[in-house]
């Protein structure tokens, strides 16, 4: 791997003070939310209409984003979420107005006052040269690769999103996406969903995509560069539409990362039988020439750094994380940043369960491991309340994980399967937290699993695994 550039890129979020509220936690019907400076619940976004036209030379962006939303209260301004680019033209409804921006948000003052329930489209047109966001896990976002292409990619988990579009960005505000995506002649564009046109325009060959979702900002994909693509046609079985794969990785590592991602398919066919069917039309996985520190689930399109790619399938149990993602993060979302061990426990089972299809480790012997590794480090984390800055901590994953396998342990299989699969069933294209997941498990297994569920989310101890 000597030509993987060395930028690493890490997860991250902006710690942020202001108060705001939503609707899950243990102490109530309501909880401060992680990160209230991002997003507003004064509107939801129905559609992002992303027109972009990307200088790979000097790292230049010129943008105009169209998008639909409607007012949840009377609205005199208008509030979305942009950092370090410039917005030169604004309009709501096709009238020109007053824009301001100021610490990362971007402010449009309204034409008229807008009712509750008013549906208007706001036209932003701005430009800049696009960077990571800052914080204290890293920067995040938009970033370039060590692709001699210059290329780009995106990863944006949690509050990336601004770094290249203006957004609404809270993880439960979803939508629809089209992206229109200008390169150099000889470039390649990659963006979420399915690509309906590929065209020579004046200095730029024009990529588009359409993504009907819904979709988070922070799952939101563009790369540039110069790729191999491989696509295919997966058939999860009967009753199950077939899925779209396409995978996009640089050619001096084409025949690493095709046998090391070649087991995709078997993936969506065994967690669409487990979870239910798979959420949306298409999945692929892109490889950056870019040293990550993890992978990350962008809907749809999934990245990996060329560290995760060896030719021997060392990583494939992220592979299966990152699938597994799509149903549980993706297509079920998160009320909050505090619910994210509803992303990655889930995730993180699926390792488990792929090894166990497989007929290595079983979930049983890979949860007791876990479990006394977990046993032996400090017991003060509460994995459905871990704080904004332990929202990556691992023992998240791996903890919420156990408190799956526990589960199945007390109800069985049967049952088990049913929780996971009406849990997808029941919030598909949807967000939800702890509390609606504690609900529906009772529901489900019985209301006897409440106690154990709320002992391994919300209390300290780390409890027993029964042999």
């Amino acid at each position: 791997m000597t030509r993987c550039s060395r930028r690493a890129l890490i997860r991250g979020a902006a710690l942020l003070p202001l108060a705001a509220t939503v609707a899950d936690g243990p102490g109530g019907p309501f909880a401060e939310r992680y990160f209230p400076r991002h997003g507003t619940y004064a509107h939801d976004t129905v559609s992002y209409d992303l027109h972009l036209a990307y200088r790979p030379a000097d790292g230049g962006l010129d943008g105009r984003a169209r998008i639909e939303a409607v007012a949840n209260q009377p609205l005199d301004r208008v509030e979305l979420d942009l950092s370090r680019l410039s917005v030169h033209s604004a309009k709501i409804d096709g009238t020109r107005v007053r824009s301001r921006q100021q610490n990362g948000k971007l402010y449009l003052q309204t034409p008229r006052p807008l009712p509750t329930g008013a549906h208007f489209t706001m036209d932003v047109g701005y430009r800049g040269r696009p960077k990571p966001v800052r914080s204290p896990f890293g920067p995040i976002g938009w970033d370039r690769t060590g692709d001699p292409h210059n290329g780009t990619m995106v990863a944006s988990q949690p509050l990336g999103a601004p770094s290249w579009f203006p957004c609404n960005d809270r993880p439960d505000d979803k939508a629809a996406f089209t992206f229109r995506i200008g390169v150099p002649p000889g470039q390649h564009a990659l963006a979420n969903g399915t690509l309906l046109e590929r065209r020579r325009s004046g200095r730029h060959e024009w990529w588009t995509y359409h993504h009907p979702g819904p979709m988070a900002p922070y799952l939101a994909a563009l790369y540039t560069g110069r790729f191999r693509h491989d696509s295919d046609t997966v058939r999860p079985g009967a009753g199950h539409p077939s899925i779209a794969l396409h995978n996009s990785y640089p050619t001096w590592m084409a025949e690493e990362a095709a046998h090391d991602l070649a087991r995709q398919p078997e993936m969506l066919r065994a967690f669409s039988a487990l979870f239910g069917r798979y959420p949306f039309e298409a999945y692929g996985a892109v490889v950056v020439d870019a040293e990550l520190a993890a992978p990350v689930e962008n809907q749809t399109r999934s990245v990996f750094g060329c560290n995760h790619i060896d030719g021997q399938r060392g990583s494939e149990t992220l592979v299966a994380h990152e699938i597994a993602h799509q149903w549980f993060g993706n297509s079920v979302s998160l009320r909050d940043w505090r619910n994210i061990w509803l992303n990655e426990g889930f995730a993180t089972y699926a390792e488990w369960l792929w090894s166990e299809h497989i007929g290595e480790d079983s979930a049983d012997e890979i949860a007791h491991h876990e479990w006394r590794a977990l046993r032996g480090r400090p017991q003060d984390l509460r994995i459905a309340d871990p704080g904004q800055r332990r929202i990556f901590d691992d023992r998240i994953y791996v903890r919420g994980a156990c408190a799956l396998h526990a589960l199945r342990r007390a109800v069985g299989d049967q049952r088990f399967f049913e929780v996971l699969r009406g849990w997808h069933g029941a919030h598909r294209g949807a967000a939800a937290g702890t509390a609606a997941f504690l609900a529906h498990a009772e529901r489900t297994a019985g209301g006897h699993i409440r106690p154990l569920l709320h002992s391994w989310l919300y209390e300290k101890p780390l409890p027993t695994l029964a042999a």
